[in-house]
């Protein structure tokens, strides 16, 4: 696990200077390490944690005449079998690394086929001086970042956006339009990042770049093709995916513990590495605790478990480094825990599980159709499903137009179609859909020339044609898997974990894992017992049936009352009246939307989390980026304090 940073550019002279300067904004992704390579025309840069062959996979690797460069973030899990067959097809290693499997795959079967091959979480640059031309990947998923900026022969490929800022001659520039997405999902649901002119490279697709060409080619997506498989066979078979990965993912040169929750996804994987050490995190609002039950787990399964517990003044305090290392704002509460959870589990392994994906894969959002706890109204709406099209959309709009009535969500979502309604998980509650902004309220509240006519559907039209085939379930889950989980979950993911030099694994989120789960009848996946119904069956085998059978809670944070609280009130009621603000939203809307949710029910915390989050970011990035870097641009104090007893390998 590590950070890539790369450039081309003919022009500049120093090229060794321009990439350390680089690599220095990443540090944090790599402590133990550093390494470049430099020609005429390209510079690649890498920071290394070291997890596998501790004393020889130091980067960038070579191949056996140096004629080509490899530099690589992340981890290939079944990178040993494909080891074997390229030391047989005649290629000498000098490394026990999974990078030069990458680098010598390359050169034996091609980018594509290389990429049929492997199994795992990465994005990686090889530079091939006998053709002159850059080439590079991101996963299957997207569970590693890889950004780029082009302008003509220039190009910067990297896993940070912050390292491109670092690069000669880069003019940093709002990207207007996405502040409007961003309101209404809570992240930056576009290709284009907030920075102008740097993109998103998309997951499961790979690229080539020469004489300022740069051609990009799909390697992998989901498909739904329901198998045969009966219920019990469908279980069983989820079991033998999940230990089979769970095994990959265990594999390391270092300590590999695992993140624990009261929820299914973490306990399961957990259940099933049988770790040494567990990490769970809660609040001092005990309201707000899943410590209890996690280490009720720990104890039945004679885990060591570690916990803590994050005030409020923390949480404010720290905010805003967190949002420097998501690079881009997520308004996404989870970020909080997620850091403190880190920091915990850094103090004591290099590696950690936990179980991100499961929900995607394994239908388990109650937004696919679970809007109700009757089981009568489960049934009759399910029914409704094989109504004719035509029919189901007239009784649609016709539910649409009624009064508010209890299952009346379930009565809509089961009859219309998808593509229609659903806005991923920015959903709230009721018919008109709030999200965290509906497009007209966010056009509302900013100036006018960041509005513009994007909706949240709209962002999702493409995709939606993709899989227009597919039942409603598989679209949800095909939408959610190409923007909340790439664009959200994983973003914070990689870069909270990354910001404490943890390499964060996600075992659900294996290729095989995943085919196996988008082949599932939906009617296994999710019916009237419950979402993720048949993950929950198979994790019965290392589970007792009340952790299998809990509700999804996600990471509960207590920003309700954070918002009702006077001392952060005002906290952020001073940010909202910056001068800097107007030049954004109308300031006095926002202003009275803070006071409204501070004085009323705190309904609209979301709306003000979402601006309290995008100010913060901003302010860093745009009007104080100078003290932003001296402040924030460090390894943690946790990671340094390793280093310090000796027990950070540096290699």
């Amino acid at each position: 696990m590590c950070g890539i940073i790369g450039f081309v550019n003919p022009e500049i002279d120093d090229k060794k200077t321009a990439i350390n300067k680089m690599m220095d904004t990443i540090k944090h992704r790599g402590p133990n390490s550093s390494g470049e390579y430099t020609n005429d025309e390209v510079a690649l840069g890498f920071r290394r944690l070291s997890i596998i062959d501790l004393t020889g996979g130091m980067q960038p690797i070579y191949n056996e005449d140096h004629s080509r460069a490899i530099t690589f973030n992340g981890e290939i899990y079944n990178y040993q079998e494909i080891r074997e067959e390229l030391i047989q097809a005649g290629h000498v290693f000098t490394t026990k690394s999974d990078t030069e499997v990458l680098l010598h795959g390359y050169e034996e079967y091609g980018m594509d086929g290389l990429l049929q091959k492997v199994r795992g979480m990465f994005g990686f640059m090889i530079w091939d001086d006998n053709i002159k031309t850059l080439f590079g990947a991101r996963d299957f998923f997207g569970i590693k970042p890889l950004y780029y900026y082009q302008d003509g022969q220039e190009l910067i490929v990297g896993s940070e956006i912050k390292s491109f800022l670092a690069y000669p001659g880069f003019v940093k520039e709002l990207n207007m339009t996405a502040v409007k997405p961003y309101l209404m999902n809570q992240y930056n649901d576009l290709n284009e990042t907030f920075f102008k002119g740097v993109h998103k490279f998309p997951a499961g697709n790979w690229f080539s770049f020469k004489d300022g060409q740069m051609d990009i080619n799909q390697y992998w997506d989901a498909s739904y093709v329901e198998n045969s498989l009966s219920f019990e066979e469908t279980v069983e078979r989820i079991q033998d995916s999940i230990e089979e990965s769970v095994a990959l993912h265990n594999i390391a040169d270092v300590p590999v513990g695992s993140f624990l929750s009261e929820g299914i996804d973490s306990s399961y994987v957990t259940s099933v590495l049988k770790p040494e050490k567990v990490f769970s995190i809660g609040f001092d609002d005990r309201t707000f605790d899943e410590v209890k039950n996690a280490r009720d787990l720990a104890k039945l399964k004679n885990f060591e478990f570690y916990e803590d517990r994050v005030s409020g003044a923390e949480a404010f305090r720290d905010f805003p480094e967190m949002q420097y290392h998501m690079d881009e704002p997520d308004a996404n509460p989870s970020v909080v825990p997620l850091w403190y959870l880190t920091k915990l589990a850094r103090k004591h392994v290099t590696v950690a599980l936990s179980g991100e994906g499961a929900d995607e894969l394994f239908a388990g959002y109650v937004n696919y159709g679970m809007h109700t706890h009757s089981s009568v109204i489960k049934v009759f709406t399910a029914g409704l499903k094989k109504l004719p099209k035509g029919i189901k959309g007239k009784l649609a709009r016709g539910v649409r137009k009624l009064s508010d009535f209890h299952g009346k969500v379930n009565f809509y979502t089961n009859l219309a179609e998808p593509s229609e309604y659903f806005v991923g998980q920015s959903v709230i509650y009721d018919m008109n859909y709030p999200t965290v902004f509906t497009a007209k309220d966010a056009n509302d509240i900013l100036q006018p020339t960041y509005r513009n006519k994007l909706t949240t559907n709209l962002l999702y039209k493409k995709d939606f044609v993709k899989v227009k085939d597919a039942d409603a379930v598989k679209q949800m889950q095909y939408i959610d898997l190409h923007h909340f989980l790439v664009n959200d979950i994983l973003q914070k993911a990689d870069k909270i974990s990354m910001a404490h030099s943890l390499e964060l694994r996600v075992p659900y989120l294996d290729r095989k894992v995943a085919e196996l789960a988008n082949s599932i009848p939906t009617s296994y996946l999710m019916n009237s017992h419950d979402t993720k119904y048949a993950l929950r069956e198979a994790s019965k085998s290392v589970l007792p049936a009340s952790w299998s059978n809990r509700p999804k809670l996600g990471f509960p944070v207590p920003v309700k009352e954070w918002l009702h609280d006077e001392q952060y009130y005002k906290q952020i009621r001073e940010l909202f009246a910056e001068p800097f603000v107007n030049d954004i939203f109308d300031q006095e809307k926002v202003l009275q939307l803070l006071d409204d949710n501070y004085h009323g029910d705190g309904s609209k915390r979301r709306q003000v989390w979402t601006v309290f989050t995008f100010l913060t970011w901003y302010k860093l990035y745009f009007v104080d980026y100078e003290n932003t870097v001296k402040k924030y641009q460090r390894i943690q104090p946790e990671v340094e304090e390793l280093q310090e007893q000796g027990l950070l390998v540096n290699t």
